[in-house]
């Protein structure tokens, strides 16, 4: 990817996006800090799944020993 483009959200991504922040803004400072830990720990969660998904389809988790 170029860095001059601008990658943008699709129609849907916005609209969610936009329900999400609704959501944020209604909730307590609290309750948002919470929101805000546990959505860091899904992110982290899913890049350590997507990691493990792409060792594996290219054949680097089983180590240097040919089949």
């Amino acid at each position: 990817m170029n860095t001059d483009q601008e990658v943008k959200l699709t129609v849907e991504q916005d609209l969610s996006l936009r329900n999400f922040a609704d959501m944020v803004k209604q909730m307590s400072r609290e309750q948002a800090q919470g929101f805000l830990i546990e959505q860091h720990r899904l992110m982290l969660l899913q890049r350590t799944m997507y990691q493990q998904i792409l060792m594996h389809e290219w054949k680097l988790d089983s180590g240097f020993a040919s089949p």
